[in-house]
């Protein structure tokens, strides 16, 4: 590809998993949504208040539909969803990925969670490292995005922790579960400034 413009995305070859010290990060796959169901069922409380798919609990049914959704979308290169598993046991740990996708300008948001029992060690920071080396090495990215609910301070603590810089709050941008009004905290990495 000569043109750093991509008209056609999902002619684009990329790898579709790659590790960390203890992940692997890998698109999903058919029969993944029972392992995406337990860790919902398990992390549904701390899930809540963030992540509008956790309000309301899905059956396995509806969990193997949103994998293979998610497979789809990935394939065709207009969301890239990476599930997060222990590179020792295969255990389901989370989900993150690059989402809000503009090839042309090459700007990815990176969103991510932990399942309960493995939060509080370092794995969304370690998962959002790799999947921003994978974005750089393997997608050109130019911008790098992490947007979260100004009250969720683990998720911007991660941001912070990662060296993305603070950008702006998008003030009363949407209401919550509950009709509260919120702030969205936006934080990039941009090529050229904090990465090459």
């Amino acid at each position: 590809m000569t043109d750093s413009r991509v008209l056609l995305p999902i002619m684009l070859d990329f790898p579709e998993s790659f590790h960390t010290e203890r992940l692997t990060i890998r698109a999903p796959q058919w029969g993944d949504g029972a392992d995406v169901n337990a860790a919902i069922r398990e992390s549904a409380d701390e899930l809540r208040p963030w992540l509008p798919f956790a309000e309301n609990i899905p059956s396995l049914e509806e969990s193997e539909a949103s994998v293979r959704k998610a497979r789809l979308k990935f394939m065709e290169r207009s969301d890239l969803m990476l599930h997060l598993r222990d590179k020792i046991t295969d255990e389901f740990v989370g989900s993150s990925g690059l989402h809000r996708i503009d090839w042309n300008a090459r700007c990815f948001e990176i969103g991510y969670w932990v399942r309960t029992s493995r939060s509080g060690k370092g794995l969304v920071t370690e998962a959002v490292r790799g999947i921003e080396q994978f974005a750089i090495l393997h997608l050109q990215a130019n911008r790098l995005e992490i947007r979260c609910d100004a009250r969720n301070v683990r998720s911007a603590k991660v941001a912070e922790r990662l060296g993305y810089t603070l950008e702006g709050v998008l003030r009363r941008i949407k209401q919550d579960r509950t009709g509260v009004w919120v702030d969205t905290m936006i934080f990039s990495k941009v090529r050229g400034i904090e990465f090459k």
